[in-house]
């Protein structure tokens, strides 16, 4: 039995049925999707800091056993005796079940790592660890003088202190749980000899304990903050990598949609045209009567509307597949020098049969210095007879219709068709510039069109490289202005003198 497919929204985004393909992107966004949970509430970072609290460990196992080696050393240069070696072994002992927790916790996954259980483990091995400490505390010396070891003491003691509120600080409590026991063995021991310089040191050890405790407290806020940053960015990273492959399988989908456009269109083209062709010139024959008279007129009204719907759906089929290819890329310029005017002015005639049905005057500028432009000039045309059409179609009888052809303030060249119809609200021009888009005011005209001049248009003019801006509002007309940038315009070659003239002449 197959699995239904999902009916969710991001099936249109994400080809479901081919999950060779689509792996990567499931696993990227459940992970995203994990991490993205997680942050939305309050941050668990208990068990990437008991992480980092078996790394700081481990990374300093060296250092704590070397040290108790040089402690013992120095045992035996002030005197110690034989206490020094025992005390060193059972010191290096004691630290083993720390080194072990230490070992199992970092050779666990984050996921697999029971931080409550695990804390405590940790708890009762520093615990553990502390016991050679409090021994440590414990030991005297008869031989060493009665100053000379509690001084020895509590030097190594805010040295352990210190180093070790470096190593646990990433687990809050650790330095506690390890040296309580032995500071307060050695501030019992030092104040019970009734010495004011031992009493002092027994004071100095004392406050150091939670002097220590309160760094290690900062510096594990520090490593939180870290950790918080490192969070969010493993979730940007998550985000990014899931709209990356969420895009690249867009992508993928267009792509295999342009190209069945495209063959589509290519299918289209051919079996709709050849039929078309022969509706068109058999209708038209039969509307001209050209074999003979229909004795029923209403024959020859219904050839002449299917000769106008033919076509229509021609110049739609046309302006589909100029709208497409310019939208693919793949529309090619023919270009050469041409002189505007002369392209808008014989647009202009093309126009003029329209314009007399409407009784609508026609008034054409063209700037006389206007140099040859680098074009092509059935795209040129193209431009001109859609936006002279749109102008037509929308001016109402009797009105007027003005066309400039000129220099732009840059240098190059421009097209402005100006008409004094409805015009359109400055809402609707986004729509009206949009495929297939159409105004209120087109909507309810008699006369309806496709919606893809104005597209063909600015596909058109951005080919050229050139700015297409339409200007409008209600009531007030509409204004289109097609302008060819100064890279277009042909230079005029200097005039050659006369004396060269003569002398090549002469030569020839």
């Amino acid at each position: 039995m197959t699995p239904e497919p999902s009916r969710t929204a991001d099936k249109f985004i994400v080809d479901r049925t081919r999950p060779h393909r689509n792996s990567n992107v499931d696993r990227t966004v459940r992970l995203t999707r994990d991490r993205l949970s997680e942050k939305a509430g309050t941050p668990d970072f208990n068990r990437d800091m008991l992480q980092l609290h078996a790394r700081s460990v481990l990374k300093n196992a060296v250092a704590l056993p070397l040290l108790v080696i040089v402690l013992c050393l120095a045992g035996f240069a002030i005197g110690a005796g034989a206490e020094a070696p025992g005390w060193a072994l059972a010191t290096t002992l004691l630290y083993a079940p720390l080194y072990l927790m230490a070992r199992r916790t970092d050779r666990l996954s984050r996921n697999e790592i029971e931080a409550e259980r695990t804390r405590r483990g940790f708890f009762l091995a520093h615990f553990v660890s502390g016991l050679g400490w409090a021994y440590f505390a414990f030991l005297g010396c008869t031989e060493c003088g009665a100053t000379q070891l509690p001084v020895f003491q509590a030097v190594v003691l805010l040295a352990v202190l210190a180093g070790t509120a470096m190593i646990s600080a990433s687990l809050g409590g650790a330095l506690v749980a390890a040296f309580a026991l032995p500071v307060c063995i050695f501030a019992f021991r030092a104040a019970s000899q009734h010495d004011p310089a031992q009493i002092a040191m027994a004071i100095l050890v004392s406050i150091s304990l939670p002097f220590f405790a309160y760094v290690a407290q900062q510096r594990a806020r520090s490593a939180l903050t870290l950790l918080a940053f490192e969070r969010e960015k493993d979730g940007l990273i998550g985000e990014l990598e899931t709209a990356k492959a969420l895009s690249d399988e867009a992508r993928r989908r267009a792509e295999e949609a342009n190209l069945a456009k495209s063959r589509f269109l290519a299918s289209m083209s051919h079996e709709l045209r050849t039929p078309l062709n022969a509706i068109l010139g058999f209708s038209e024959v039969m509307a001209g009567e050209v074999l003979g008279p229909l004795t029923n007129p209403t024959y020859r009204d219904y050839a002449k509307d299917i000769h106008a719907s033919g076509k229509h759906l021609l110049e739609l089929i046309n302006e589909i597949l100029d709208l497409s290819r310019i939208e693919a890329g793949r529309y090619q310029l023919n270009e050469e020098p041409l002189m505007l005017g002369d392209v808008i002015e014989e647009s202009c005639r093309l126009i003029e049969l329209k314009t007399q049905a409407k009784n609508i005057r026609l008034s054409l500028q063209v700037e006389p210095t206007l140099l040859r432009l680098f074009a092509d000039e059935r795209a040129i045309r193209q431009i001109a007879l859609n936006l002279l059409s749109n102008a037509v179609k929308f001016t109402p009888s009797g009105g007027e219709i003005s066309i400039r052809v000129g220099w732009t303030a840059g240098g190059g060249q421009y097209v402005a068709i100006k008409d004094n119809g409805p015009g359109i609200a400055e809402d609707e021009l986004p729509v009206v510039l949009a495929a297939f888009g159409q105004g209120a005011i087109a909507i309810k005209s008699a006369e309806q069109g496709t919606g893809l001049g104005l597209p063909i248009v600015q596909g058109l003019t951005d080919l050229h490289g050139g700015v297409f801006e339409l200007k409008s509002k209600l009531r007030a007309g509409t204004e289109a202005i097609v302008a060819f940038p100064r890279s277009r315009v042909m230079e005029e070659l200097p005039a050659i003198p006369q004396e060269r003239k003569s002398t090549a002449a002469g030569r020839i």
